[in-house]
């Protein structure tokens, strides 16, 4: 391994030395109590450390890494202190997700270290999110995120690649390729002969570095992050290492040859650099063991500190609470005059209205610019607010969700449209496991819009008119909000913006042009989570949202029954005190949904009715919903298939009970 100083200096060097030697020491000392069963799993990086140091080093302090397993030098050169990750690796109340992830799993806003997921493409779109932020404020910074050569195969690694070339994004993409993915080697992971070679099929610079030599690494990355600060494009460095343990320590490495085990372990990134370091004179012999004593007095004492932190608290209330960001909701009552408008235009008012309150607010989507979007829903935007707020997207669907949620970290509020709700399934991952448990992991809020045309009763067939709102409603931490009107739609969407949490919105494909109301000018908003009862009645309950609501309504005029018509209007929040309000008024209760039978919101609600409120009950609690299989393209297949078909039938059996 050869080494060239350049024109570094002697105290660089020696910072740099000690940067590695620092977290090779704590893992040593995490690997003796993993054995003593004091803490529960560890993913070790002995044999990278030359990487996440220089990579942390190189960094600006307020320019945001994305770390993963291995890269414990990330967190140490960033200052965090030992005892909050000892806490952390110990499920104590300290540390940085207060027991609810384990290992590496934790961010730390103050030190801009973003806490991964398991999932391994999703930090290289969180990590372009955040230089897309760095551009449109005009900053000259970037960020750095981590994958694995293992992670490359993920589809996400080649949508945010993709996406950030084609937006210029000021982020260096770092492989670090050690050889196997837990125990598949790359002879099985790719068939290219470099990692590198794929930055060139995105239209990027690429390189591949000696993942071993601090000072070949630290040299590319500080001329790589030199010219990206001032010339803003993605970079793709692909580090060769090698994980001289297993992918965690229960795994083991004996499908690892010794042979090979043996040749990487004389290239050990410490030991070699500390020989250089001998014979060029720049540190002695007593100079080290004074570095490795300092090192190991401040281990023995931040340990001391973490084993007399408190542990977690079980507190019901805590842990509910902070599922999702604290927000107060403030009201603000329509004051403009009234106007009878289309629902797709109460939504464009209604984005319209975003973006003139917040500077921040940036919308992205595929087609929406120039195009308009597919339902012309933001035609004329960029003649008003540029394409740098109302932005074109690849056909990267998860990318851009994760896009979207970087930004937020920088205090944007980004808008991802879906072009149909169906294609959200590009995203789930970002959606659920991401948006969603973000709050509750490690505290930071996704304040991210995501705007969903769904429905069917237009011909469109399975690809184009799924209610999917079912998806998202199991996965706590995310809000959605469905509604009937346009009024209530310009109001709801100006709500999704102020709330700090994600918020799934649901507009209906075949209200946008079928439909009108009044919709007030102006700003104002309607509150998230409060039910409205649109119409009053003492024989039965209909608790319905969406297109559901016109059904509702049509079908009472026509038959005569006096109802109650519950428009939920927001799926998650429920609003179960005006659910409960009506169903003990009538004690009969029909719910109503779009979305098929099984495993729909109506179970939810049926299930939530009979067990909460039983005595009042005056007949069983029906569901009404569409058949249970894809939604079908000719139009008679389709009337059979949707839940209105069977509504009649149910209004006279619950009637007649």
């Amino acid at each position: 391994m050869e080494f060239k100083r350049k024109d570094l200096s002697d105290e660089l060097l020696r910072e740099l030395y000690t940067a590695m030697l620092r977290p090779r020491m704590i893992e040593e000392k995490m690997l003796s109590l993993l054995r003593q069963g004091k803490i529960s799993k560890w993913f070790s990086g002995i044999g990278q450390e030359a990487i996440a140091v220089s990579a942390a080093i190189v960094l600006e302090e307020d320019e945001w890494i994305f770390p993963m397993h291995r890269n414990l030098g990330v967190f140490t050169v960033r200052g965090i202190p030992l005892s909050s990750m000892f806490s952390q690796w110990q499920g104590k109340a300290e540390g940085f997700t207060k027991g609810r992830d384990r290992s590496f799993h934790f961010g730390t806003k103050a030190h801009r270290i973003w806490g991964m997921i398991s999932h391994l493409g999703p930090q290289l779109s969180l990590a372009s999110g955040i230089a897309l932020a760095h551009k449109l404020a005009g900053e000259k910074k970037l960020s750095i995120a981590f994958t694995g050569e293992g992670g490359t195969s993920e589809g996400e690694f080649h949508e945010a690649l993709n996406v950030a070339s084609v937006w210029k994004l000021p982020v260096i993409f770092i492989i670090e390729n050690n050889g196997y993915g837990l125990s598949t080697p790359v002879s099985e992971q790719y068939a290219c002969k470099s990692l590198a070679d794929r930055g060139l099929g995105y239209g990027m610079k690429s390189h591949s570095v000696d993942g071993n030599n601090v000072l070949e690494i630290y040299a590319l990355l500080s001329k790589v992050a030199k010219e990206i600060r001032s010339n803003p494009e993605p970079v793709l460095i692909e580090c060769r290492t090698f994980r001289m343990r297993g992918h965690e320590e229960a795994s083991g490495t004996k499908y690892v040859p010794q042979e090979l085990m043996d040749e990487w372990a004389q290239k050990d990134p410490i030991m070699n650099y500390r020989n250089f370091l001998l014979d060029e004179k720049v540190l002695e012999s007593e100079q080290i063991d004074n570095i490795e004593d300092s090192i190991k007095k401040e281990i023995k004492k931040e340990l001391k500190i973490a084993e007399k932190a408190t542990d977690v608290d079980i507190e019901l209330h805590t842990e509910l609470r902070d599922v999702f960001a604290p927000y107060k909701h403030i009201q603000v009552d329509a004051s403009g005059p009234l106007r009878n408008l289309r629902f797709v235009d109460a939504v464009s008012e209604g984005l319209n209205e975003v973006m003139k309150k917040w500077d921040k607010a940036v919308l992205m989507g595929q087609d929406i610019a120039g195009y308009g979007g597919v339902f012309k829903i933001t035609e004329g935007f960029i003649d008003r607010y540029g394409l740098d707020r109302v932005r074109n997207t690849p056909l990267c669907e998860s990318a851009v969700i994760g896009i979207a949620l970087g930004m937020s970290m920088k205090s944007y509020k980004p808008m991802v449209e879906m072009q149909f709700a169906d294609f959200v399934s590009c995203g789930f991952n970002q959606i659920v496991n991401n948006l969603a448990k973000i709050h509750y992991r490690w505290g930071h809020n996704a304040d991210v819009v995501i705007r969903m045309p769904t429905g069917g009763s237009v011909g469109a067939g399975p690809f184009h008119s799924q209610s999917n709102e079912a998806w998202f409603a199991h996965t706590p931490g995310l809000k959605i909000v469905y509604p009937s009107n346009p009024g209530d739609a310009k109001g709801l969407l100006i709500a999704s913006f102020e709330d700090p949490n994600p918020v799934l919105f649901f507009e209906h494909k075949a209200l946008y042009r079928s439909l009108e109301g009044d919709v007030a000018e102006g700003y104002y908003n309607t509150e998230i989570g409060k039910a409205k009862c649109l119409r009053e009645g003492n024989e039965l309950s209909i608790i319905t949202y969406g297109l559901g609501v016109h059904w509702a309504v049509d079908a009472v005029k026509r038959k005569n029954i006096d109802a109650d018509i519950l428009d939920l209007r927001t799926i998650v929040p429920l609003d179960y005190e005006a659910i409960e309000s009506s169903v003990r008024k009538t004690g009969k209760a029909i719910v109503l949904h779009e979305d098929t039978l099984f495993g729909g919101i109506g179970a939810e609600i049926s299930a939530y009715i009979t067990e909460h409120l039983f005595e009042s009950l005056d007949g069983p609690v029906i569901r009404v919903a569409s058949l249970d299989t894809p939604i079908p393209f000719n139009s008679a297949l389709e009337k059979q298939f949707l839940a209105n078909n069977r509504l009649d039938e149910a209004l006279d059996k619950l009637k007649a009970y």
